[in-house]
């Protein structure tokens, strides 16, 4: 069976090799702004927290949507309460650099550059490009890099999202000491998903950390029985994109906690 993390994993060694060729890393540090962890911080002012990934493409499921573009969703994800915006930068996906820079200048809530994240240059390259956080992939990191990472990123004032699929990711994302971890629903070689995947790992997640699902979430439905489980957050991108009202599905899994509460 393909494996489909190994493949883009390899491809992103050359990317990012071109890239230092492009902009060096001395460039990049002089010319970057430090962020202010605008993520964590507003995560801290919600009891429920949806970061909406402007998401056009799968490896796994091929074009996810024609009727939007990165930039329109971006405006409907911030016009409709979403907390913060997952934004891929990685070809697979469609993403490209330049979708980042156009977006910051759209919105003024919080960005995440989703991507993969092997080499310190393209944590640099995150904020240059105006970032406010970075995922990082317990999966393809040792222990150390993870949290030489990040390190590097809170240097920057940015948040990471350590992102994990099962026990063993989870013990590395705990030895680093990320505000932010998530629970991985896809498979990350045949790239199916199943919220059970979060489910299952939350008894032995650090409660004290802002704890975020990732994929497979597609109704209100899903989010409230992470809600209820014990999750901060979810990030969505197929469920929001794929959507017949992609605002409605925003406010519905952004107010999902509001909702249940006075219920």
């Amino acid at each position: 069976m393909r494996d489909i993390l190994a493949d883009i994993v390899a491809k992103k060694r050359e990317i990012v090799e071109k890239g230092k060729r492009q902009i060096s890393l001395a460039t990049l540090k002089d010319e970057l702004q430090p962020a202010s962890f605008a993520v964590s911080r507003k995560f801290r002012r919600e009891s429920w927290s949806l970061i909406a990934e402007c998401k056009l493409q799968s490896p796994a499921k091929g074009r996810l949507t024609e009727g939007y573009t990165v930039d329109q969703l971006a405006k409907i994800y911030a016009a409709n309460g979403a907390s913060a915006l997952s934004i891929h930068t990685d070809p697979h996906f469609l993403g490209k650099n330049e979708d980042l820079q156009r977006v910051r200048k759209l919105v003024d809530i919080p960005l995440l550059r989703k991507d993969f994240i092997i080499d310190p240059y393209q944590i640099y390259e995150a904020r240059y490009l105006g970032a406010d956080a970075v995922l990082l992939i317990a999966r393809i990191l040792s222990k150390e890099q993870l949290k030489e990472f990040v390190f590097c990123a809170w240097e920057l004032g940015m948040d990471t999202l350590v992102e994990v699929h099962d026990e063993a990711d989870m013990e590395a994302a705990l030895y680093t000491p990320a505000e932010l971890i998530g629970i991985n629903n896809r498979n990350l070689k045949t790239f199916t998903t199943s919220i059970e995947q979060t489910l299952s790992l939350l008894s032995i997640a650090d409660k004290e950390r802002f704890l975020i699902s990732e994929s497979g979430i597609f109704s209100a439905k899903d989010a409230r029985a992470l809600y209820d489980a014990g999750c901060d957050g979810i990030l969505v991108g197929e469920g929001l994109v794929r959507a017949e009202d992609v605002g409605e599905m925003t406010r519905a899994l952004k107010g999902m906690a509001e909702s249940r509460a006075s219920a």
